[in-house]
């Protein structure tokens, strides 16, 4: 499942077909971290370039998506910008069929002089890396990369800025756009003992176990034949020899890109031409360009990630603050069981206060009769106290534990629920995916916890005018009702308190984090179908959306109102009843409007 150096031959001859040589940067964009978009202006308009030095979908292609960027750009972004914003694309180049493509550009730097600049894509798996570089009277020079590679990280090859720039190691395998054939036999037998896939990838460069095994099966009709079933028959290695031949001509072609995909739907492989190998096992599906496949193949996976790298951040201040209110919670409710002591105070002082003939000054203890338990208990005493000072001492000490726990409880009450709302909170930010307004979905959880004075806004967000909010998720029911589901609580007080009409019906998880849902009723009544299909995708949005039989409430609009001062999505109802339900993604995703 690896992009190999054939496949992005096939990548160059699009750009190339496309008319990107010529064209000029137009801007430069760094999604994520290990992301570079380079945007084009070209003769057939404006065209995106896509350089990934993610481990798990690194690739060089042509791009359609849009994927939304971070208000402030990274310095790397900013650095490139100044280097190749302007600059005219000279050529597109790659060594053979190594995995590394050269981008060369005719720029203008900052003294108005003419200057080659160059981005390098190296496709290697976890040593990927999207390098800039300028052209010195030396050779290319390191001005920055996406990974900065250290004698420590490598003790073969670094990569930092304002070094000469080295191509990787190289191992000693022939090309096959230009390969003769010759002596194609004699390296055959010298691995006669292997896998005919296996030996073919010892023998060229650039090519993938996919490509290797179809070659194998072009000539055996099996995947996994050997090389001396090979170099015994000679049919075999002209059908061989042949196929070869004829790859070289789809990798110079921008057709025959195909997808390999389980009959699940999950792709599995790709490869540059038709693969016949998996036969009934596995489904193909062919490609107008390499481009468009490799976007199919890795843009979800891509965007899972980046959502991921994004989120992480935000998810990690949420459980801080989460467990820094958990720690205050713990530490009043210690405070709160020592104030069930008070009344030990006022038993005490009233029997002093009973006793106070029998009690002279510099007394440290005096034992008295406990009418009020029976017995007899001895009281220590303060020998600097009058008697009446004493019972006073005891009279403050149990005023002021009731008095703290009185704040205590209602400290505690708002530590509870502050919990719960931070609880709603990390819940939505979880419940995030990838795909269009997941960056804008994760925004405004960020704004929630600015507005609420829970983290302070960054440097970059001060004075800057809040994005358009997302509408709410929306959905069709079976009997034809509109359902909306709010995405985080901010947009849940919007979709209760100012969008939804008094006789639509609300409904929320009993006692669970989770999204306001909202039947749309038009003044219709609603089915009990359509309330058990809004009460499933209310459990499927919530925190318990991976559990069985959750209580969902259900009232309508006009019974749900926001106490004053309290949190964003946190609403007080009546009149409500409460359905059992199983939350299910397959009904989610059937009643997506």
């Amino acid at each position: 499942m690896s992009l190999d150096g054939a496949f992005l031959h096939s990548v160059i001859r699009e750009m190339e077909e496309r008319k990107l040589i010529g064209g000029r940067v137009d801007k430069v964009y760094q999604p994520s971290r290990e992301e570079i978009i380079v945007a084009m202006r070209t003769y057939d308009g404006l065209q995106k370039i896509l350089l990934s030095a993610d481990s798990s979908s690194a690739r060089v292609c042509l791009t359609e998506t849009s994927p939304e960027n971070p208000k402030q750009p990274p310095m790397l972004c900013m650095l490139m910008r100044k280097f190749l914003q302007g600059g005219r694309l000279l050529s597109i180049s790659q060594d053979g069929l190594e995995r590394i493509v050269n981008f060369d550009f005719e720029c203008t730097n900052e003294i108005g002089d003419l200057c080659r600049n160059r981005l390098t894509a190296e496709i290697m798996g976890k040593h990927s890396n999207i390098i800039l570089m300028t052209m010195k009277e030396d050779g290319w020079r390191v001005v920055d990369s996406v990974k900065r590679i250290t004698d420590d990280v490598s003790s073969v090859r670094r990569i930092l800025p304002n070094i000469l720039y080295e191509l990787p190691p190289r191992e000693e395998r022939v090309c096959l756009l230009d390969y003769d054939f010759s002596d194609f036999k004699e390296r055959l037998e010298n691995n006669k003992d292997l896998r005919l896939s296996k030996a073919l990838m010892g023998i060229f460069e650039g090519i993938s176990p996919i490509f290797s095994r179809e070659c194998a099966y072009s000539c055996t009709k099996d995947a996994d034949s050997l090389v001396s079933d090979v170099i015994s028959d000679g049919d075999r290695l002209d059908k061989l020899i042949f196929f070869l031949k004829k790859s070289v001509e789809y990798m110079n072609s921008v057709s025959g890109s195909t997808m390999i995909s389980e009959k699940s739907g999950k792709p599995k492989d790709f490869c540059f031409l038709p693969i016949n190998q998996y036969e009934a096992e596995m489904v193909e599906t062919p490609f107008e360009s390499p481009s468009l496949l490799l976007d199919k193949f890795f843009g979800s996976r891509a965007d899972a990630d980046r959502i991921k790298q994004r989120s992480g951040d935000l998810m990690k201040t949420i459980v801080n603050i989460y467990e820094r209110i958990s720690r205050k919670l713990e530490v009043r409710r210690q405070e709160l069981s020592h104030c069930s002591e008070r009344d030990e105070f006022r038993v005490c002082g009233d029997l002093l206060s009973a006793n106070l003939y029998r009690m002279e000054k510099g007394m440290n203890e005096i034992t008295v009769e406990d009418y009020i338990n029976g017995g007899e208990r001895t009281i220590k005493l303060d020998v600097r106290l009058t008697p009446s000072q004493n019972a006073q001492k005891l009279y403050a000490e149990y005023k002021k534990l009731d008095t703290a726990e009185k704040k205590l409880t209602a400290l505690i009450e708002q530590d509870e629920k502050e919990l719960y709302y931070i609880d709603s909170v990390f819940d939505a930010a979880g419940r995030v995916g990838s795909g269009t307004g997941s960056d804008a979905a994760l925004s405004e959880i960020k704004r929630e916890l600015v507005e609420t004075g829970y983290i302070r806004p960054s440097r970059n967000e001060k004075g800057q005018k809040n994005a358009k909010p997302l509408p709410p998720l929306k959905f069709r029911s079976s009997d034809g009702f509109d359902i909306l589901v709010g995405r985080n609580n901010l947009q849940n007080d919007k979709l209760t308190l100012k969008t939804a009409e008094g006789n639509d019906l609300w409904l929320h998880t009993q006692n669970i984090p989770g999204s306001h849902t909202i039947i749309v009723s038009e003044g219709r009544e609603i089915p009990d179908n359509t309330i058990v299909e809004a009460a499933t995708l209310a459990a499927y949005c919530s925190k318990a959306r991976n559990g069985t039989k959750i209580p969902v409430d259900y009232t309508k609009v006009r019974f749900v109102k926001k106490p004053s001062g309290a949190k964003p999505g946190m609403v007080i109802f009546t009149n409500n009843k409460t359905i059992l339900v199983n939350p299910s993604e397959e009904l989610y995703e059937k009643l997506k409007a």
